[in-house]
Parts: C-alpha cells; sequence; structure tokens
C-alpha cells in the first residue's frame, strides 16, 4: 500500500552522499527527523529523463529550497557508488544528498515500487517527490508513467508551504 499523507515515514537501511562527504549508512528515521525535506525518488541514476531533467532542476533551484529551511534528498534504487557518482556528475552541491536504496527495501516500504523488468532494470522506484516535516508525509505527488510534471523541482517550489520562506515555520 502507497504510503499517505499523515504517515510517518518507514525507518529502513539506506546510504548517503553527497558532495565531497564519505558514503554514510545509516537508517531514515534520524534522516528525517526534525527536518524538512523534499525527497524526490527517480527510477535510476544516469537515465536519461532523469539526468537531463529530472535531478538538475533540484540543482538549479537548491537554494530556493533551502532558503526556506528545506533540505532536498535524490532517491534511486541504485547503489551508494553509483549515486556518488551521478552526483558528482549533475554537479549535485554540498546539502544536497543522495540516497542509494541499493535493494529498494525504502521504495517497497514507501509502496512506490515498479517493475522496470522489460526494460532490463528490475525493481526501480516510480518517479515521484514529497514533502515531509520529521518525517511525517505533509505532500506527495507521484507521476503517471512517463511524465515529468508534479514531482518537479519547480512543481515543488510552487507546491511547499510559502509561509516557510517567511517564519521557518509550517
Amino acid at each position: 500500500m502507497t504510503i499517505q499523507i499523515g504517515q510517518s515515514l518507514p525507518d529502513v537501511p539506506v546510504a548517503v552522499t553527497e558532495a565531497d562527504t564519505d558514503i554514510l549508512r545509516t537508517t531514515t528515521t534520524p534522516l528525517f527527523a526534525g527536518r524538512k525535506v523534499v525527497l524526490v525518488s527517480v527510477p535510476g541514476a544516469f537515465t536519461p529523463t532523469c539526468s537531463e531533467r529530472h535531478l538538475p532542476g533540484y540543482v538549479r533551484h537548491y537554494e530556493a529550497f533551502k532558503a526556506r529551511g528545506i533540505e532536498v534528498y535524490c532517491m534511486a534504487v541504485n547503489d551508494a557508488y553509483v549515486m556518488k557518482a551521478w552526483g558528482a556528475s549533475q554537479h549535485a552541491p554540498a546539502g544536497l544528498k543522495l540516497l542509494a536504496d541499493g535493494n529498494g527495501a525504502f521504495t517497497k516500504a514507501l509502496g512506490l515500487e515498479m517493475d522496470g523488468s522489460a526494460y532490463g532494470m528490475g525493481l526501480r522506484s516510480r518517479r515521484f517527490a514529497l514533502y515531509a516535516e520529521n518525517g511525517v508525509v505533509r505532500q506527495l505527488h507521484v507521476e503517471s508513467p512517463g511524465e515529468l510534471r508534479v514531482s518537479t523541482a519547480e512543481a515543488m517550489l510552487d507546491a511547499v508551504p510559502q509561509e516557510i520562506l517567511q517564519t521557518g515555520e509550517s
């Protein structure tokens, strides 16, 4: 079952990378605790839409999220080394975290997996973005197959509460 607005994110192991840091193996609870986070998930690092349009938007608008007190995490069902290389190739700024969900455990726990076997990709994440406060889902935007509209950086900047910009609170 797909996670719903108002539910807490599941506590699942992931690996985290970001610019100029080592790979950190942790669980999702401490990553989201006490934070406002946009989590964007893509079907795969280095895939065309993800590399040419999806992550580049978050790289381009990273400072706008940061100004609102929102952290940005990008996740894919790839290993940590692939995610680290992808982040470097995309010039992801320090602070933009790349989450490696290597076995798809977090993706499955969210109920947002897809079968990419027809494309030689196996289990992957659906394309989505969610906004969470202190580990609780406040917004969830899941793309229809083949689309990139509701989970873009621009769409999420429009969707997250504007009062965060003014007061730092939602």
